[in-house]
């Protein structure tokens, strides 16, 4: 697989260049101890190899450097953000900041009154004639800011005594005649300080939940940017890692307007001390429910607000919040997930070793909680937060990032941010300054010269994913009250590490597997999103400028909202299709719980369907309502066709644009597709836009088909349209023939890295440099050259393929010292039919391995370079870091090499 170095981006056929198409990285100032030549030099670094933009996200420093520490938002500080704006600016590139340091947000601004905030739920048990000695304090003896909300006294019969009159009482006692206990309702702080915070950003996190504390949070910054002009694009919040985070001191207040009924009443419940467990969990369904409220309320449309009044949008990562995703992702402009850990893929010798995989997958339905906020919306971008932890350190290859980066594309995410690109001055020795759960793509790591086959990739395939609109035709209903309604606790959080916890036991969850892999394209959809639906010629319109639906499917609930029920039968009134695995069984909650469940009992008799039998349908007004748990039977009744390219392995996203349609095709199994396909959308001419090569292909289509040929790792762009795109036909691969002409010895020699270079050598066939026996090879990370020459006779309607086998990691391939692309994933392969020519023939391969064995060196001969205030540097486990028993990575070209005619 190769990119065409000499070819420009913007091509004929492909959308114009954006910085936005270009993949991001975050960019973290260690210490913020940065200087205006060393950020100029990495902005032009990190331009020149393909990135668009950077977020700066300032963090803990390293150690030996304290003298050059800038102090987070002082004038000093400001004045590097204001340049690093005016060099992006002048480079093209974008600039995001995070409105924080480390994580969450928080800082030296934050007192503790602002803080993160908790709930305590003390019992005292008191025997008859014992008094309750005033003022309360918590149990938790190192709470120094903490008040009492509501006190109540319970005797043996569950009768309760209101003691709320002695809230604020500093002297005096209540005696009880009869045995008791006593609930307490304290309001705390949680004590969390940020975590990684720069020099100048320590202090407590903020509480998110608190109308006042995010104004005086916010308003710090906007003092600081006041008479300041520095452009930022985006500014930024980090996953939601606030912990035990579950209460701001006026939450009492906002649960009773939310919910009409005060939640100090029902403190037994509450506290799940309480007999009734129908009402405690329904208790606690109203408390989250109101948690999720008044996160989006109280910060997130605040903190998009302050974004807007400065010109820029909001970017949120919504995950690991209480509450619900994707109404908390859709709140502000930006919708952003995150990948974290590593997957399997099918494909051939794709590298993934035990030491480096964690104990948690990425699960690619879990990006869809945010491109479904998006897409509902009709707003522009998803971007991710990519390659959180994808390998251990020094030991990722770029042929890894590619499916990883493939399937958030599959999911809808369309702007990726690397995790990432650490500020390292040139002073500071191999390997620089890094971060500890970071990929490292860095100018210190060999891959660097390479990424530009990556960044490349991603640009054109981001192109076209925001040029255009996700072409779903199915709303998948997440009913979420399912999940808030248990007695588990009574705070939530929904984080992407759990996901087995809270998500994949769910129908919902099983149903959207059911439906991804039979061939449907899908977005979620919530009660919120759902209220404000319309229906237009028999399809559901979310939002002005989203696409429409053709179904909304409900899988199988038992807590319902009868708001949502009403919304549903609505639509389905106005000419929409509504698919219900089964009926609702009961209303969620517990406000106004009899009232609002002959509500809905009201409702479902309006259809006349049994609630217990499968495979009911019915007319209901112009539209159609189906109960069944064939949701595939119904679905065909409708003509709602799958795609059914999925049965051969091939995984897609469908995009819509101007009339055309765009498939984006990838293979990640462990075979060739090639067949004859038939697309849902229909085009008179079909386009192969090649994404790894930028080249542009047309594509015969015979009685409606279209002939596919895409090997294991590819992908293909596939546009369907009325006009003609390309002249070109695609010269399929066929009667694939090996030539042998490799018979010339191949001499090796090492241009760049470290520590040093090995000496060249002459091989017969090539071989990695780790398998020679050498020291100096062993320890080496950089780049060597392979190089040989072939007589070729060359024929004039032949095309010629060049595949090199074993690579390790990466490779640019010169073709009689002309550029003819760079191979970084599987299958590493290249045409290079233009390059050739009758006779004498030059192949150079310029090959890059990893830092891991010049790491591995470092250690064992107890080099100090891993030295950094707070969490320091630590392993995929979180363990030190220790890379002396590591074996030795293979490295350079195994081969064979091989060329092929066809």
């Amino acid at each position: 697989m190769g990119i065409m170095l000499n070819a420009a981006l913007a091509q004929e056929g492909w959308p114009a260049v954006t910085k936005e198409m270009k993949p991001w990285t975050r960019w973290w100032w260690m210490g913020s101890a940065v200087d205006k030549p060393n950020l100029a030099r990495e902005l032009q670094d990190l331009s020149d190899i393909g990135i668009g933009g950077v977020e700066v996200t300032p963090i803990y420093g390293a150690k030996g450097y304290e003298s050059r520490y800038t102090p987070y938002l002082s004038g000093n500080w400001m004045d590097m953000l204001a340049f690093t704006a005016q060099k992006t600016s002048s480079l093209g590139l974008g600039l995001d900041m995070n409105l924080g340091t480390g994580w969450p947000f928080g800082g030296a601004q934050v007192t503790e009154q602002d803080a993160a905030t908790k709930f305590f739920l003390d019992e005292v048990v008191l025997k008859q004639g014992d008094q309750l000695r005033f003022p309360l304090i918590p149990s938790d003896g190192k709470q120094t800011f903490a008040h009492l909300q509501a006190l109540r006294a319970f005797k043996a019969n569950g009768e309760e005594i209101n003691l709320d009159q002695y809230i604020g009482k500093t002297t005096g006692h209540w005696s009880t005649n009869e045995a008791v206990r006593v609930i307490a309702l304290f309001a705390g702080r949680t004590k969390q300080k940020v975590k990684r915070a720069a020099p100048g950003g320590e202090g407590f996190t903020l509480d998110h939940l608190g109308a006042i504390p995010v104004q005086h949070y916010l308003g710090s910054f906007a003092q600081v940017f006041q008479g300041r002009q520095i452009s930022i694009r985006s500014f930024f919040n980090d996953s939601y890692e606030v912990y035990g985070a579950n209460w701001t001191d006026s939450f009492l207040q906002e649960f009773h307007k939310r919910k009409r009924y005060r939640l100090e009443d029902y403190l037994l419940d509450f506290a799940g001390k309480g007999a009734d467990k129908d009402r405690e969990a329904r208790v606690k369904s109203d408390y989250r429910e109101v948690v999720s409220a008044v996160l989006r309320d109280n910060f997130l449309i605040p903190f998009t607000k302050f974004a807007h009044q400065r010109g820029a949008l909001s970017r949120n990562q919504a995950h690991g919040s209480p509450g619900n995703l994707i109404d908390l992702y859709a709140s502000t402009d930006i919708a952003e997930c995150e990948t974290f850990g590593s997957s399997f893929f099918s494909i051939p010798n794709l590298r993934r070793d035990s030491a480096d995989v964690r104990n948690v997958d990425p699960d690619p339905m879990m990006f869809k909680f945010a491109s479904s906020a998006t897409n509902t919306h009709g707003k522009k971008y998803t971007s991710s937060e990519t390659f959180t932890w994808l390998t251990e350190h020094f030991r990722t290859a770029l042929s890894q990032t590619k499916p990883e980066v493939e399937q958030l594309f599959l999911a809808g995410v369309n702007h990726v941010f690397y995790h990432g690109t650490t500020y390292s001055p040139t002073d500071v020795a191999f390997p620089g300054w890094l971060f500890y759960a970071s990929v490292n793509f860095t100018s210190d790591n060999p891959l660097w010269t390479h990424m530009a086959g990556l960044n490349q990739y991603i640009t054109r395939v981001q192109s076209i994913l925001q040029s255009t609109q996700a072409d779903n035709e199915l709303l998948v209903y997440w009913p979420i009250y399912d999940v808030w309604h248990d007695t588990d606790g009574a705070f939530k959080t929904l984080g992407v590490h759990h996901v087995d916890r809270w998500l994949h036991p769910t129908d919902f969850y099983k149903q959207s597997i059911a439906l991804q892999q039979s061939g449907y394209s899908f977005d979620f959809v919530t009660d919120a999103i759902l209220d404000q639906t319309t229906v237009d010629s028999e399809r559901l319109v979310t939002a002005k400028n989203a696409r429409p639906y053709k179904a909304v499917i409900v899988p199988k609930s038992q807590y319902f909202s009868e708001v949502t029920l009403a919304n549903l039968l609505d639509l389905a009134k106005q000419g929409a299709t509504v698919i219900f695995q089964g009926l609702p069984e009961d209303v969620h909650g517990f406000h106004h719980v009899e009232e609002r469940r002959k509500q809905l009992n009201d409702l479902l008799a309006t259809l006349k369907l049994s609630a217990t039998e499968n495979n009911q349908y019915t007319a209901y007004g112009k539209g159609k309502i189906y109960v069944t748990t064939d949701v595939h039977s119904a679905l065909e009744t409708e003509q709602i066709s799958a795609e059914r390219l999925v049965r051969s392995g091939l995984k897609f996203s469908r995009r819509f644009h101007d009339g055309k349609r765009y498939y984006y095709l990838v293979n990640h199994s462990n075979k060739t597709v090639d067949d004859v396909f038939r697309f849902n959308a229909w085009g008179a001419s079909c386009t192969l836009l090649d994404p790894q090569t930028g080249k542009i292909f047309k594509l015969p289509i015979q009685q409606g088909n279209v002939r596919l040929q895409i090997p294991p790792g590819y992908a293909w762009l596939v546009a369907l349209s009325d006009e003609p795109v390309a002249n070109t036909p695609y010269p399929y691969i066929s009667k694939k023939t090996e030539l042998p002409v490799f018979k010339q010895p191949w001499k090796v020699t090492f241009i760049s890295g470290g520590p040093e270079l090995p000496k060249s050598r002459t091989l017969q066939q090539p071989s990695f440099w780790t398998a020679w026996n050498d020291a100096d090879a062993n320890r080496f990370s950089g780049i060597a050259h392979y190089e040989t020459t072939v007589q070729l006779d060359k024929q004039r309607h032949k095309s010629y393929l060049l595949t090199l086998g074993a690579v390790g990691e990466s490779a640019r391939i010169l073709v009689n010292n002309q550029e003819a692309g760079i191979l970084w994933a599987h299958p590493f392969q290249l045409e290079i039919s233009d390059l050739l020519r009758k006779g004498k023939n030059t192949i150079r391969i310029e090959v890059a391995n990893l830092m891991a064995n010049r790491v591995r060196d470092l250690d064992q001969r107890k080099v100090s370079w891993r030295n950094y205030h707070e969490i320091n540097f630590v392993n995929i486990d979180y363990e030190g870091f220790d890379a002396a028993s590591w074996q030795v990575m293979d490295s350079g070209l195994q081969g064979p090499v091989k060329l092929f005619a066809y």
